[in-house]
């Protein structure tokens, strides 16, 4: 285990932005995470954990502690049944190379979240979903060490507090675990329809009713490369906002000057209103702020054009929330976490 000095974390995380870590190592084992735990509480050093810098932001300056790169690999199938299988994986495995192990499988429930970038640990942080799944609707549990107690824990799905692109891991247990690896169940029957929208159309307008885990993900990989640009090279993070989440009552107000607003149900009464069209009404689509450009296919989606520092995406960032605070009077959310 080798520990490297200063360096510069724009060049492992895909806005390209930031200051340098004063310490970083990759770790292949779950000894070894305890290991650096241990040894950095001796020394009274903060500790991140990076998986493939695709949902980090990292302000100018820098990291003054260890950024941890999780490569824990593993795929194994913990349980085989007629209906489903239970795959156990690594946490440093590459979330899409998973995705597509399980549909060569034949496997269907993560096959709608193919292209997402990262690390299969990092998924459950944020509740990774896209095109009508989410992390949460098939992990089982989780093993992950707690550096509260300096040791190995198992936590079920019922203990990870998920809800839309959130967990306790972005919340009241921030920075306490390591996942280091997860238990999903995957189901052995076909994809079932009806899809979400995207998909849906994609499907229609190339005439395919034959549907397999494949047949979903190739169509999941096409919307996306044509609605999110590569962040190897144009940078960015993805869907840099999440989608707005409001009360019935909001909607009923939003309604009467907004008659075609778009909307999703979701639980306990609430509706998810796409925040990429919420940018869009807000005239802000298409154009660059402070080196910034959002997205023209896309307005979720800050992309790093000529911005050289935190401080040029936070204005850009903050322009853009202040804009559709003022014409909707709903506070959108930045999805990236920050160091």
């Amino acid at each position: 285990m080798n520990i490297h000095t200063n360096i510069p974390l724009k060049n492992h995380t895909t806005m390209r932005l930031g200051g340098n870590a004063r310490f970083m190592t990759d770790v292949s084992s779950a000894a070894e995470i305890a290991e650096i735990y241990r040894n950095a509480k001796g020394q009274n050093l903060p500790i991140f954990v990076l998986g493939g810098g695709s949902n980090i932001i990292v302000r100018d300056e820098g990291y003054n502690g260890i950024v941890i790169r999780n490569r824990i690999t593993g795929f194994d199938i913990i349980d085989d049944q007629p209906s489903d299988v239970t795959l156990k994986i690594g946490g440093g495995e590459v979330w899409d190379s998973v995705v597509q192990r399980t549909v060569d499988m034949h496997l269907t429930g993560i096959e709608a979240m193919s292209g997402i970038p990262g690390t299969a640990g990092a998924a459950p942080v944020q509740n990774v979903g896209a095109y009508g799944q989410e992390i949460a609707d098939t992990l089982l549990s989780l093993e992950a060490y707690d550096s509260q107690t300096d040791s190995f824990v198992t936590l079920q799905s019922n203990d990870c507090g998920f809800s839309y692109r959130d967990s306790i891991f972005r919340g009241e247990a921030t920075g306490r675990y390591v996942i280091t690896s997860i238990t999903i169940k995957l189901y052995k029957n076909a994809p079932q329809p009806p899809f979400y929208a995207a998909v849906e159309q994609y499907l229609a307008a190339h005439n395919i009713t034959l549907f397999t885990p494949q047949v979903i993900r190739d169509a999941v990989i096409a919307i996306r490369a044509d609605k999110l640009p590569d962040p190897k090279i144009q940078p960015n993070t993805g869907s840099f906002f999440k989608n707005a989440i409001v009360e019935a009552w909001q909607l009923t107000d939003l309604r009467a000057n907004y008659p075609d607003i778009p909307t999703y149900d979701m639980p306990n009464g609430r509706f998810k209103i796409p925040t990429g069209w919420l940018i869009e009404q807000a005239g802000l689509k298409g154009q660059t702020l402070h080196g910034m450009h959002i997205h023209d296919k896309n307005a979720l989606v800050l992309i790093n054009e000529s911005a050289t520092s935190y401080a040029d995406l936070a204005s850009a960032r903050d322009e853009i929330i202040g804009a559709i605070r003022d014409k909707f009077r709903i506070a959108i959310e930045q999805e990236p976490l920050e160091i």
